[in-house]
């Protein structure tokens, strides 16, 4: 079980500033998140979409705001645990025990909330009966690309992410793309490096059909798709990936006991906290009379939760606010020495 001040529930912009705030009063965080990399809503729904509400920064994308804001709390050297869900959140005295998916254990006096709209899961394909694979030969993400090496594999979808990696894994791997429509929503480019190995040979497209049935109980070897015109075809398959986008879903901190309205937790606007004790949520996921879903919004709501939480972590001492312009202690923090 790994013990620190502060677990902050979200690798978002909001979740990584409150690295910062805590940072800088010499509190010890890390960041739990259920997707493969830090940024949140800004790197899965828009990198490349222009945000114009960061003061003094007149325009940046998601993904130059989330580099900056790592850059920014690099002298903190904080853990962030990604592809890691919380499932439970527990009270033990004054401490609060965080257990996730993969039985990671965290305890701390204090939890800060800042995942957005929730936690963001994959799009799954339409037979239930697939799940139980998930994980050895279904998936929908790549980790790393060496564990598809010689294999045959089967890819759903008509994005970047599916073309992407249609490409990728063409190197060292016998690809089938597999898509509903007739237009993919991809990068043009990618589509025609594709369209040029089809005529070799080396990655097979079908399009307008979807996956029908696979045809072992205990190991994956072949699916069967159909064509809207009512046609099927067995198509020998080791592994499936799938890419469907993502969606959010509030998962269970609904189950944690906390005031909801809606799909967001109640807060105390004085200093985020939620109705449980050392428990605060900021961010689009928190609500309160006023409240504006806006970046720096969340900003203003971490730096405030981040003084309670001094409050929290260290009982003993007296917090004393400083000016980070004048602050030997704060500038040594972040190695402005």
């Amino acid at each position: 079980m790994k013990k620190t001040d502060v677990i902050i529930i979200g690798a978002g912009p909001i979740g990584l500033f409150a690295v910062h705030q805590l940072g800088i009063k010499g509190l010890k965080a890390v960041v739990i998140d259920n997707l493969d990399k830090a940024g949140g809503q800004c790197i899965e729904l828009y990198p490349d979409k222009p945000i114009y509400d960061i003061p003094a920064v007149p325009e940046c994308t998601g993904e130059q705001l989330t580099t900056r804001l790592l850059e920014q709390i690099k002298p903190f050297k904080t853990e962030l645990f990604l592809n890691e869900r919380v499932d439970e959140v527990d009270k033990e005295r004054d401490n609060w025990v965080v257990k996730t998916n993969n039985k990671k254990e965290f305890i701390a006096p204090n939890i800060i909330i800042a995942g957005g709209v929730g936690s963001f899961e994959p799009r799954k394909l339409s037979l239930k009966e697939l799940e139980k694979f998930e994980g050895k030969s279904v998936f929908y993400a790549v980790r790393n690309k060496e564990h598809f090496k010689n294999k045959k594999i089967s890819i759903f979808g008509g994005g970047d992410s599916a073309l992407d990696w249609a490409l990728e894994l063409s190197k060292f791997s016998k690809i089938t793309l597999i898509h509903r429509r007739n237009e993919f929503r991809g990068a043009q480019h990618t589509l025609s490096e594709l369209r040029k190995l089809e005529k070799e040979g080396k990655v097979s497209i079908k399009t307008q059909c979807q996956i029908e049935a696979f045809d072992n109980e205990k190991e994956l070897k072949s699916i069967t798709i159909k064509f809207e015109d009512g046609k099927k075809e067995k198509i020998l398959t080791d592994v499936i990936l799938g890419f469907f986008g993502l969606i959010m879903k509030l998962g269970p901190i609904a189950e944690w006991g906390l005031n909801m309205d809606k799909k967001t937790i109640e807060v105390n606007p004085k200093n985020f906290e939620t109705n449980k004790k050392g428990i605060f949520a900021a961010g689009d996921i928190c609500s309160y009379p006023g409240k504006l879903k806006l970046i720096l919004s969340g900003f203003h709501e971490v730096a405030l939760a981040s003084v309670e939480c001094f409050k929290r972590a260290r009982p003993n001492e007296k917090y004393k606010f400083e000016f980070t312009t004048s602050s030997k202690t704060i500038q040594n923090r972040l190695g402005k020495k």
